[in-house]
């Protein structure tokens, strides 16, 4: 690096979180409105309670809170980018179908089918952001978290859904908690906090997941299948994490921190 360019990178780089706030800032915007706009239809449409256009923007809100708060991770790109968007719209997606919990969703095979194809689109998404922001350049430690942290809400959304419709019993959401519940292990055994290795069985046990747990929903499916359905998947996601977790365990014994 010259010393023209050395000099220059401290004075560049507020101007570049400037610039990065000012496009999150607006695509946070934009979300929000549009998720509104489709909340409001929701209700007009579906007869939806009162509180279900408050629920999807308390949701998405709290969402766009943590957004905004990791945002440093995304640096030095200036702009929030088109991947981290769609990613967006999938948390959008997924605050509209957490926000049907609890209404009167199970009784109306019409709405169940909405959520399946609403849940479908947002899964189908999940294909885009990743390989959009790397064809991009736009790919950072920021994108990655948001993208995988949006999987996990989705995944414990659909277990929620899955036990109201009666598809499977509580124990369901023990894969929608399994994500959480490594977090809050990781603040007592810190060791559990250290970066994983990038891996297919990783991704692949999430997309098995939420697959699964879509398939569960269509109202053609008997609970007696859905039910061994949602066991089998949860069985594998169970075991992923033991594979993980038992990685972590032997780098931790030998010594090896991040």
């Amino acid at each position: 690096m010259t010393t023209a360019h050395a000099l220059a990178a401290p004075r560049d780089a507020p101007r570049d979180r400037a610039a990065l706030r000012r496009d999150t800032a607006l695509a946070l915007a934009g979300a929000t409105l549009a998720l509104l706009a489709a909340a409001v239809a929701a209700c007009l449409l579906a007869g939806f309670g009162a509180w279900y256009a408050p629920k999807a923007l308390a949701l998405f809100g709290l969402g766009a809170a943590c957004v905004w708060q990791g945002l440093h991770a995304h640096a030095p790109h200036r702009r929030f980018g088109a991947a981290n968007a769609i990613t967006l719209a999938r948390l959008a997606l997924a605050a509209l179908l957490a926000a049907a919990l609890g209404e009167p969703l199970a009784s109306q095979p019409g709405l169940a089918w909405a959520a399946v194809l609403l849940a479908t689109l947002t899964a189908v998404l999940d294909a885009v952001d990743g390989p959009l922001a790397r064809a991009r350049g736009q790919a950072s430690a920021f994108g990655a978290r948001f993208d995988m942290e949006t999987d996990a809400l989705l995944i414990l959304v659909l277990c929620a859904l899955v036990l109201q419709f009666g598809k499977a019993g509580a124990w369901v959401l023990a894969a929608g908690g399994m994500r959480y519940a490594f977090v809050l292990a990781a603040r007592a055994w810190p060791w559990l906090d250290a970066p994983l290795p990038p891996s297919w069985r990783r991704k692949t046990v999430c997309v098995v997941q939420i697959v699964a747990l879509i398939v569960c929903l269509g109202p053609i499916v008997p609970p007696l299948a859905s039910g061994a359905l949602a066991a089998a998947s949860l069985a594998l996601l169970a075991w992923s994490f033991a594979v993980d977790i038992a990685w972590l365990a032997r780098r931790h014994a030998t010594g090896v921190h991040p």
